[in-house]
């Protein structure tokens, strides 16, 4: 019996299809497709774009249930993401920002955001081997920084100005986002 091209095509699709309804499998899909629409770096706001923020006080707790404030990174470099393990954008760019973590960590601010349990935040970097510094919220986000969509990330200056904000996965280890922290954190 010779199947057609048809035929084919058809069980083809029938399998793609499948591959997606099944929850196992959609998730793996979905990352793999935003890591190649996330292989662009983020633009950087021009100089008369850029919105400051109105308020550092934004409280936070850390992994272990230590309370921190954005207060204390006043006058510094601060890179803010907003993300959760189920969404597959935050889950595509994670590597490119472990990668800017453990260049950037000690002249850089980082603060990973997730409205999740830490037991499954933590439990999710346990799994893929990141050390990136994780929080929870405890006070109302500064308004400049609230997002209905995440991924949202932010690069602050030490003058308050936001450098970059950006909506959806990008690759946060590409040769602009280093030059500029190496310029904001210079300044």
């Amino acid at each position: 019996m010779k199947i057609k091209k048809s035929q084919v095509y058809n069980i083809l699709t029938l399998v793609v299809i499948a591959l997606i309804i099944i929850p196992q499998t959609r998730k793996p899909i979905q990352v793999s497709v935003h890591k190649i629409f996330a292989l662009f770096s983020p633009s950087i706001e021009s100089e008369g774009n850029r919105a400051e923020l109105s308020t550092y006080n934004w409280a936070l707790l850390d992994k272990e249930g230590k309370a921190h404030n954005l207060t204390t990174a006043k006058d510094k470099v601060v890179f803010v993401n907003l993300w959760a393990t189920w969404c597959p954008p935050c889950v595509a760019e994670l590597p490119s920002m472990q990668k800017l973590y453990n260049d950037y960590g000690d002249k850089v601010t980082f603060l990973f955001v997730s409205n999740e349990k830490m037991e499954r935040v933590t439990a999710f970097l346990d799994k893929k081997e990141m050390s990136i510094p994780v929080f929870q919220p405890t006070s109302a986000i500064p308004e400049e920084l609230y997002s209905k969509s995440i991924p949202a990330t932010y690069i602050i200056g030490k003058d308050g100005q936001i450098h970059v904000d950006k909506k959806g996965a990008a690759n946060w280890n590409s040769s602009s986002v280093r030059s500029l922290l190496d310029k904001l954190i210079n300044e």
